[in-house]
This record gives structure tokens, C-alpha cells and sequence, in this order.
């Protein structure tokens, strides 16, 4: 694997609150990947990716690519990809859209934290262990 640049610096928008609720969840680790943050759930190596700070989309018919450097990528259920895609603040990441990932950048509108942990839930779920899931359903 190549090594890709650094694309984020601690005190980019977004990133603590972002890493605040991620780490919250049981096991979740980070670790960077790609030169951006990502975080996944479970400390093996098997563990899986639930979110990414920063994403890119294809911007324009060339296929250009547009940045999205306060962001975050996260798995988002297949039925309810259309709704969030008619949201402006949603886009569709290149590499990682066809993997069923969206983006929220959050540039593009004052952040609702809440929308966001409610996200990285459904997304953690979407990739973590009965066994994490379980410790994620236990009161407290």
C-alpha cells in the first residue's frame, strides 16, 4: 500500500466532535488510512471501517473531482440512500458509494450532532460483530 499524504489536521471542522461520538461507541479504534481519519469498530485487525473524516465526489460531467475535506462517510442503509441524497448537506463519495458509503459534508450547513451519532450508529451496526452489537444495545 502506498503511502498517501496527511489530508486533515486536528483542528479541522468537525473532527473532535466527530471523534468524540465515534470513540464512544464500544471498541471503535482510529487510525489513519488513505491520509484521512477513519474510524472502525473493533480493535483486531479485522476490525471494519463504520466512518471516514473527508471524502471527494465526482463533481462534473469530466469527472472532476470535488473535495470535501470536512466531511463525513458513513454506511447508510439502501432504502434510505434516495431521501438523504435530496438532502444538499449528502453526496455520493467517489470509491466508496458503490460500497453503499454516503458523505455529510458539513460545511454546507450548521452540524446537527445528534443526526450525526444517530449515523455513525446505524452505520457501526452495519459492519460490527453480534458480539459489539450487543455491548452497544446494554443500558448505560
Amino acid at each position: 500500500m502506498g503511502t498517501h499524504p496527511i489530508m486533515f489536521t486536528d483542528d479541522d471542522p468537525g473532527l473532535a466532535e466527530l471523534r468524540e461520538l465515534a470513540l464512544a461507541l464500544p471498541e471503535a479504534v482510529e487510525q489513519i488510512s488513505w491520509g484521512r481519519p477513519v474510524f472502525k469498530a473493533g480493535t483486531t485487525k479485522a476490525g471494519k471501517i463504520f466512518a471516514m473524516f473527508g471524502g471527494n465526489a465526482k463533481g462534473d460531467a469530466k469527472g472532476a473531482m470535488v473535495a470535501y475535506p470536512y466531511s463525513v462517510l458513513v454506511k447508510v442503509d439502501e432504502s434510505e440512500r434516495p431521501a438523504l441524497l435530496q438532502d444538499e448537506r449528502f453526496y455520493y463519495p467517489a470509491y466508496m458509494g458503490p460500497y453503499g458509503w454516503l458523505g455529510l459534508d458539513f460545511a454546507t450547513a450548521e452540524v446537527d450532532w445528534n443526526e450525526v451519532a444517530e449515523l455513525l450508529d446505524a452505520s457501526y451496526r452495519s459492519i460490527a460483530t453480534k458480539r459489539l452489537i450487543t455491548l452497544l444495545d446494554q443500558p448505560g
